[in-house]
């Protein structure tokens, strides 16, 4: 029998479910236990993939193609498993089916209700093992918090799940705030109380609540939410904030977090080997000398926005027990004058991906001053586009290049729609998706990099380059070095002599895990190092 593990959230959203729910999964697969993660999301989009970066951080692709809500991106990390359309459901999948399913008739002409009709779409989309020869471990984070009015079909349906399958099956966790007031320096846990109290309406009770504080959470305390929240004093486990993410792991194994779930959940609870990630948190917390990379985006007022890229610089600089830091900066405020100053104490620059012309040109210029200063460089999806423009206009000398997205009417188009987007009106789920083989050219640096000229990595895009300009880019120096099979697609692209200036259509930033980092941004970091060392 499958095992549930449903994560929620009490009093306010932000709280870090994501990363207790991913925590535990990687303390319950370091037990042996076969794991798969799940987000259940409320809101009515269908998916994120037309949502602003901005509002909702960035969008997580899968091998599959499917556009997901960033948590997803730290499930992988975290459990180091492959996930794919079924890991993330929102209200809108949920309602698109259920309606699908009214206009076609297979209610019978039947009044069509949240309950039983949506509830049961719910359920039916909670994961289910296929592996009969083990058992499995589902870990579902319901998004939003309890008091949610667009959460409670949800809740109704984990209400009912329970009691089909078994509530020896389900473990029900609620991760909640326990707020510190300064002026009267005392924790207060009436929050959390209402919370479980809410969920209790529901039909639900927690068996395991995760406090989340940013203050020492006493004994008297615990014993407090235990009793009005109906919890073994054992099962309410403090959360602190922690120098690393990766480190929550090891900080919940000593409050005997997945202890208390596999108590719940009727499973052996072996000692676990955590040996690997307590050695990588301790490269992490140990790694001090610090290079600087810049990343030149457009969404800048969320970091969330790259969060991938960002964990995967990070993981890069820790494989060469380095502390990368980030500086964020707004495509929009650099320009050839500024360049110099804005960008002057980097070791390297990034470019990552992002759609619409604002915030171009300074990218471009960002491109421009790392190309010739010899300050490595790494591209990714419109980053290696506007590399392709960049060069056109500044070595090629065609002024007007330029990408069709941006300016249809450019009579260089070096990048260009691809073919099979023509016609395409719908925005959600209608780009060039997921994983794509890749072939790499023998003696380039992402073939050293990767160690094998055959790669697959995610995509995201609607333009490619213009194969027209394919000749002329080479015959100056930038030289496409990985093709998708047939040879029609340019997927990465490297800059003779120039110690690290590469570029990918692709997304590697997905890929990445913290103890293994991306070979393309290892490169990268690679690189930094040196040209810090020069510098110095």
């Amino acid at each position: 029998m499958e095992k549930y593990i449903f994560v929620t959230g009490g009093v306010i959203s932000g709280l870090g479910k994501g990363i207790t729910a991913a925590s535990l999964g990687r303390l319950l697969k370091a037990r042996g236990h076969h794991v798969t993660m799940q987000k259940f999301d409320p809101y009515l989009n269908v998916d994120p993939g037309t949502m602003s970066p901005v509002q909702h951080g960035e969008v997580f692709v899968t091998d599959d193609g499917t556009e997901t809500d960033l948590d997803l991106g730290h499930y992988e990390r975290f459990i180091d498993e492959k996930l794919d359309k079924g890991s993330n459901v929102t209200t809108g999948k949920v309602y698109e089916t259920v309606l699908s399913k009214e206009r076609h008739g297979d209610y019978g002409g039947g009044t069509v209700q949240v309950i039983p009709h949506v509830t049961n779409e719910i359920k039916s989309r909670f994961h289910r093992n296929e592996r009969k020869d083990e058992t499995g471990i589902t870990i579902i984070e319901i998004g939003g918090t309890i008091g949610d009015i667009e959460s409670q079909p949800f809740f109704e349906s984990i209400r009912q799940f329970k009691a089909e399958v078994g509530a020896e099956n389900v473990c029900i966790i609620i991760v909640s705030l326990i707020p510190y007031l300064r002026a009267s320096d005392e924790i207060k846990t009436k929050p959390t109380q209402m919370a479980v109290k809410t969920l209790q309406s529901m039909g639900l009770q927690p068996d395991i609540v995760v406090c989340r504080s940013e203050h020492e959470i006493d004994q008297h305390s615990i014993d407090k939410i235990s009793l009005f929240c109906n919890v073994p004093s054992s099962h309410v486990l403090p959360n602190y904030d922690c120098e690393t993410v990766y480190e929550l792991p090891l900080m919940l194994e000593k409050e005997k977090f997945a202890q208390a779930v596999c108590e719940t959940l009727h499973i052996p609870a072996p000692e676990p080997d955590l040996s690997v990630w307590t050695e990588m948190v301790n490269t992490i917390k140990s790694s001090k000398d610090i290079i600087k990379i810049a990343l030149v985006g457009k969404y800048m007022a969320l970091h969330d926005a790259y969060i991938s890229v960002n964990e995967a610089l990070k993981a890069a600089g820790w494989s060469c027990h380095k502390k990368v830091e980030i500086e964020f900066i707004e495509s929009e405020t650099v320009t050839k004058e500024t360049a110099s100053t804005v960008l002057k104490d980097v070791d390297g620059i990034l470019v990552p991906g992002g759609f619409g012309k604002r915030g171009i040109e300074g990218m471009l210029d960002a491109i421009w001053y790392a190309r010739v200063n010899k300050i490595p460089f790494l591209g990714i999806c419109l980053g290696m586009q506007t590399a392709i423009i960049e060069f056109a206009r500044n070595v090629l000398g065609y002024k007007d290049a330029d990408s069709t997205e941006f300016n249809p009417d450019t009579t260089h188009p070096v990048i260009d729609l691809m073919p099979e987007q023509n016609g395409v009106v719908n925005l959600g789920g209608t780009m060039r998706l997921g994983a794509y083989p890749c072939h790499l050219i023998e003696g380039s640096k992402p073939y050293a990099l990767y160690g094998t000229g055959e790669i697959s990595e995610r995509h995201r895009h609607r333009y490619e380059v213009n194969n027209d300009y394919r000749d002329d880019l080479v015959s100056h120096g930038l030289i496409p070095v990985g093709f998708s099979p047939d040879n029609r697609i340019v997927e990465m692209i490297e800059l003779k002599d120039h110690p690290y200036f590469v570029a990918t259509q692709a997304h590697p930033e997905f890929k990445s895990r913290p103890d293994k980092p991306h070979p393309l941004f290892k490169g990268l970091i690679e690189a930094a190092v040196i040209y810090n060392n020069k510098k110095h």
